[in-house]
């Protein structure tokens, strides 16, 4: 995808845009008829669902290959429920999906694909595989066909909401419902924080790219990442840890640097997004950390302004919801999709 940046869609106002954050959120309980300022524990952990203690070891890990990619994936739950495409985001890998699958999988087929360039997948080195979000997605999506799946709902968090977004926008019929964990798609919905970002999106070089490479440091990636807007005391090492591992891999920093740059192309598609979002009316669940310091609330917001009867919540944690709220999490899920899509 080649479209170029507008400067107005994608030029933030910082002041105002942090000024109007909270405000939003606020304002918004007021204005969206399916507005949740907060899930309440207590209640939440109540209507959860036991778990199976033979869920965890019913947790598979696979491969598939998709042309020349060999992607990775987990998968719980029968073979005939209704499934749940997982996908996640940067930097992190299906490994963030750990808590919720036991969750789910008593009920749903739950599938977890790592992306190309993150995880376990295997994918060609950057001089044979473009790493974009076009490609991200044709992926993705021949990962869906190899593996049969004829329908799906989509849990688009973080870089999987672009990702997601694209499947739905190519195969309207296929997806059930779409579960938007902060998984931006609204100009409105980005912080002050992409200064960076920004600057390279609208001045490819060498300086603009180097610039970026703060945002893959293992600083960033555990207190921008994962603690910002958390309770420390809740969040495990164990997803930090690991993608910092990752990230230490040869060429893995010069991969993110080239999806960085890429991302302008998502900015680009945000009114084909809401185009899709209009024109087909998917079920949505707006589960949204509303301390999150990249997507802030009026993202999750938005979406109400083109699915009247999106469903949006906030809870009171970062950028990972699931790190620290992952029953708040699946029990949303569990009301949300019993309601909107078929049992069988």
């Amino acid at each position: 995808m080649t479209t170029p940046i507008q400067e107005p869609a994608i030029t933030i106002n910082v002041s105002r845009r942090q000024t109007l954050a909270a405000v939003a959120v606020g304002a918004a309980a007021l204005l969206v008829p399916h507005l949740s300022m907060a899930a309440t524990p207590a209640k939440v952990r109540s209507t959860a669902g036991a778990v199976d203690e033979n869920t965890l070891k019913d947790v598979k890990y696979k491969t598939q290959k998709v042309g020349d990619v060999e992607v990775f994936y987990r998968e719980a739950g029968p073979a005939n429920a209704p499934v749940i495409l997982l996908l996640h985001g940067f930097p992190t890998s299906s490994h963030m999906f750990r808590n919720l699958i036991p969750l789910l999988a008593d009920k749903y087929r739950l599938i977890a694909p790592d992306l190309p360039g993150f995880g376990n997948t295997k994918a060609p080195d950057r001089s044979a595989f473009a790493y974009t979000f076009d490609n991200l997605a044709k992926v993705i999506g021949g990962f869906t066909e190899a593996l049969g799946l004829k329908h799906y709902a989509i849990y688009a968090f973080d870089y999987g909401a672009p990702t997601g977004f694209r499947l739905a926008m190519a195969h309207p019929e296929r997806v059930t419902a779409i579960i938007s964990q902060n998984g931006n798609a609204y100009v409105e919905g980005l912080s002050d924080q992409w200064g960076a970002w920004q600057d390279y999106w609208r001045n490819p070089s060498a300086q603009t790219r180097e610039a970026c490479r703060a945002s893959l440091s293992a600083d960033t990636i555990i207190n921008f990442q994962y603690l910002h807007g958390a309770d420390p005391a809740l969040v495990a090492p164990d997803g930090y840890t690991l993608d910092i591992a990752y990230m230490a891999r040869s060429d893995a920093e010069e991969k993110q640097l080239d999806l960085i740059l890429d991302y302008r192309t998502n900015v680009a598609l945000y009114p084909e997004f809401q185009k899709y979002f209009r024109t087909h009316q998917p079920p949505l669940l707006a589960v949204w950390g509303k301390n999150d310091p990249a997507f802030i609330p009026p993202g999750a917001v938005a979406y109400s302004r083109d699915i009247p009867k999106a469903e949006v919540h906030f809870l009171n944690t970062g950028h990972f919801a699931l790190e620290t709220h992952s029953s708040e999490v699946a029990s949303l899920m569990r009301e949300f999709l019993g309601r909107k899509i078929s049992k069988a």
